[in-house]
């Protein structure tokens, strides 16, 4: 019951045309819909739901919200009673508000973030036939990202002023949408968290939150299926001229395979492979401690760059 699985993101670009080319040539994606103000849809080939990916012009990057996708229509009753009883407004969103959706829910997270709640969307299919599949399609490009894999959003972390919204989002979000906590980090005099890891699935994490000066989007993750594939992935971006930002190398939190890189516009993305592990509802919490968190977010090098520290665009 309630939240099952990441539904889409929307995101501001400033120019349509290079974001396009970019989803498309290097990510991958398939485009499905496009709105009369240029507006565009995009899916990745083993996701059968009509779009993942809003691009919407912008005169700024950044997130215009996270949509997260409930097991039923009465789910969506349940969620806003306790998302009122915690404290948060939310709005009502009739069918169609959001294209090709059915009703919704939407409010903000405590980092300031916009979420979105919907029950239904329209299906078009996977690229691979539902009878008697092949395991790719024939038309795969770019990366070939299999899905939208996970989102990390940034929450204002100010120890000195006593502002904690990674603690206060990662609280709201287990508290009142029972995401399971699956890995941390504590840090500072305090020993405040500093990380947080959460899950709606079995994987390690639908989505993740991480302490910084202003709240933001920090980057959009794409799931590949193996090691071998980011590593392909990476000559892609070279070839198009992507600017990397790290990687290939590989995760500790999560133990995920990855590279970092941004679009045109400056909106971070992510190639992800690798399950990690499966996540189960009695697995204890993983912490990792002020002197190792660079081996978790870069296991090979445990050093965190200064770009993935302070670069990163606003979310709403």
């Amino acid at each position: 019951m309630g939240i099952i699985r990441i539904g889409h993101i929307s995101l501001r670009v400033t120019n349509l045309d290079a974001a396009r080319a970019h989803y498309k040539d290097v990510v991958g994606l398939y485009e499905t819909h496009r709105d009369r103000d240029g507006t565009t849809y995009y899916k990745c080939w083993d996701e059968w739901d009509k779009y993942s990916l809003i691009l919407t012009p912008g005169r700024t990057p950044g997130a215009n919200y996270v949509a997260f996708k409930v097991e039923n229509e009465s789910d969506l009753d349940e969620l806003s009673r306790r998302i009122r009883d915690y404290g948060v407004a939310v709005e009502q969103l009739p069918p169609a508000t959001i294209p090709f959706t059915g009703r919704a829910l939407s409010f903000r997270l405590p980092n300031t973030t916009r979420m979105v709640l919907f029950a239904e969307k329209e299906r078009v299919g996977k690229n691979v036939s539902a009878v008697n599949p092949d395991p790719w399609p024939d038309d795969i490009h770019g990366c070939g990202v299999m899905h939208l894999d996970h989102c990390l959003l940034v929450a204002e972390l100010d120890p000195v002023r006593g502002i904690n919204k990674v603690a206060e989002s990662a609280d709201f979000m287990t508290q009142v949408l029972d995401f399971q906590l699956t890995e941390r980090f504590l840090g500072g005099p305090r020993h405040e968290l500093g990380m947080a890891f959460l899950t709606r699935s079995s994987k390690p994490h639908d989505l993740a939150l991480v302490g910084g000066p202003r709240p933001g989007l920090h980057h959009v993750g794409f799931y590949l299926d193996s090691w071998d594939h980011v590593l392909r992935a990476a000559d892609v971006m070279a070839k198009h001229r992507t600017r990397i930002d790290f990687g290939p190398t590989r995760h500790g939190i999560t133990r995920g395979a990855t590279i970092y890189f941004f679009d045109p516009s400056g909106n971070r993305n992510e190639t992800f492979a690798g399950l990690g592990y499966w996540v189960t509802r009695d697995m204890p919490v993983v912490d990792w401690t002020e002197e190792q968190v660079g081996r978790g977010i870069f296991y090979h090098s445990g050093v965190i760059t200064e770009t993935f520290r302070s670069e990163y665009t606003a979310a709403s």
